[in-house]
């Protein structure tokens, strides 16, 4: 019998997989920009994606079949949650150090301009406004099956869920479309690594928060989620609210603020 409200969890290998995927995505990707084939980068992803599968599996199963997610232990998931938030706003904070240090006092190299000569910006009110649009809204969509919940609304929690996933997948391929259609790369100095770097990133945080949002609705398809206990919707509607808030600063500065020529 527990007689703590602590979840005192058992051994898992997963850690120890995480990790190893982790090093093989980055060995792989250092051998491959230097020629090697993709092949480790792949076993990474892979290794990390199976991880992931049978770890979140363990998680929902510790709460929603074993009773082990008591109030302490969900206030505790929830102050982790915000942390790693924090975590990410450091994260972001270091590729806009890095913008503004160059954009704000561009070398004579670049053209003593900003984006630096021979370099052209992309339109910023074509598609950067259109996938502003498009996450702002799935920020809505998502409190709204937040607050469904809240409510007992099953129905209105899978429909806000639903568009929530759709709209991010359709930020994705918009952000995809883009990155084909631009007029510069990665490797056109520093401008080109500053955007892409920024917005590369931030499309990344998409798709995990697509994934995240994804779990939960199979979960509230099922029942796995009440109006008293629903960490793992809470914790992805924060995850989302916060891909909008870096996205309204990479559009302003990055799309805008850059493309004015500043």
């Amino acid at each position: 019998m527990q007689r703590v409200p602590f979840h005192l969890v058992e051994f898992s290998p997963w850690p120890l997989t995480a990790s190893l995927g982790a090093l093989f995505i980055t060995a792989g990707t250092a051998s491959w920009m230097h020629g090697f084939r993709p092949t480790l980068v792949l076993v990474g992803l892979l290794v990390v994606i199976l991880t992931s599968v049978v770890w979140w599996r363990d998680v929902i199963r510790e709460g929603m079949f074993q009773g082990f997610h008591t109030a302490k232990v969900a206030t505790g998931l929830r102050q982790g949650m915000i942390l790693f938030i924090l975590s990410e706003v450091c994260f972001f904070g270091a590729f806009f150090w890095g913008f503004f240090h160059s954009a704000m006092g561009p070398a004579v190299e670049l053209g003593s301009t900003w984006p630096p000569v021979g370099v052209v910006g992309l339109d910023t009110f074509s598609v950067p406004l259109l996938n502003t649009v498009v996450l702002l809204s799935s920020g809505v969509s998502v409190t709204w099956a937040h607050h469904s919940l809240l409510a007992q609304d099953k129905s209105g929690v899978v429909w806000g869920l639903v568009v929530t996933v759709i709209l991010g997948a359709y930020f994705t391929y918009l952000q995809v479309n883009e990155y084909l259609s631009a007029f510069f790369t990665i490797s056109d100095g520093v401008y080109g690594s500053c955007f892409y770097v920024a917005t590369g990133f931030h499309g990344l945080h998409v798709l995990i928060g697509s994934t995240f949002l994804l779990v939960c609705l199979v979960r509230a398809i099922y029942d796995g989620f009440s109006d008293s206990h629903h960490v793992g919707l809470e914790s992805a509607a924060w995850y989302w609210h916060f891909v909008d808030v870096v996205w309204l600063f990479l559009f302003t500065f990055i799309y805008w603020w850059a493309g004015t020529g500043a």
